[in-house]
């Protein structure tokens, strides 16, 4: 891999500011995590994987129903949004707000939550952003840029890096009515818009994260 090469930052980046966001899940903190597990992770691993794969769209993706289990020893009850596996818990009234605004964004799968008492709990899913889009404006943005050789391909892909920090700006003519995305070439949270941010801020939802974009 290449080192890194940096874009100056401009002007029109810090004009951007309140723009678009990065959504993410917020830390507990005190090395608090939340206090649920899936239980029946390893039959929902496909054979030749070694971790869960997001949730795509596809009915039947999954062998079986993913099931949540509260675990009070671990930690408390989940918020709105949490993360296990690198997947996306995410409670009903913050499903349906996403859904609202964006549906064709999303990917859900239902779950079955067990309370510790094994009493049913709220309903989850298991969630993902499948939108990906390519709208970052290089010329505008102060981002790290890495090149990655594609042993398949041959060829060298570029790839954007927040490592660091990183001032973004994106192209609303490509982003259009989006409400949320996935950067292509970004390993980073998906992006949500100003309306999304407002719905999510009025909402006033546990577990959500939103940094400005123009400013990580």
């Amino acid at each position: 891999m290449s080192e890194p090469t940096t874009i100056e930052i401009s002007a029109e980046a810090a004009s951007h500011k309140g723009k678009f966001f990065l959504i993410d899940v917020s830390f507990l903190g005190n090395g608090r995590v939340p206090g649920i597990e899936i239980t029946n992770e390893e039959k929902l691993i496909h054979p030749g994987m070694n971790v869960i794969s997001h949730p795509n769209g596809m009915p039947d993706q999954y062998p079986e129903r993913p099931h949540l289990l509260h675990v009070p020893d671990k930690g408390g009850m989940p918020r709105d949004l949490e993360e296990l596996a690198g997947i996306w818990i995410v409670s009903e009234p913050l499903k349906r707000l996403f859904e609202q605004m964006d549906t064709e964004a999303f990917a859900f799968v239902e779950c079955d939550f067990s309370l510790a008492d094994g009493s049913p709990g709220p309903q989850y899913y298991l969630g993902n952003v499948l939108r990906r889009i390519d709208a970052l404006d290089e010329a505008s943005s102060h981002v790290k840029i890495k090149l990655d050789h594609n042993y398949q391909t041959g060829e060298d892909e570029k790839l954007y890096s927040l490592v660091g920090g990183a001032s973004l700006v994106f192209r609303q003519d490509v982003v259009a009515e989006a409400h949320i995305f996935r950067q292509d070439h970004m390993g980073a949270p998906p992006i949500c818009d100003r309306a999304m941010f407002d719905a999510l801020s009025m909402a006033n939802f546990s577990g959500v994260r939103l940094r400005d974009v123009a400013d990580i």
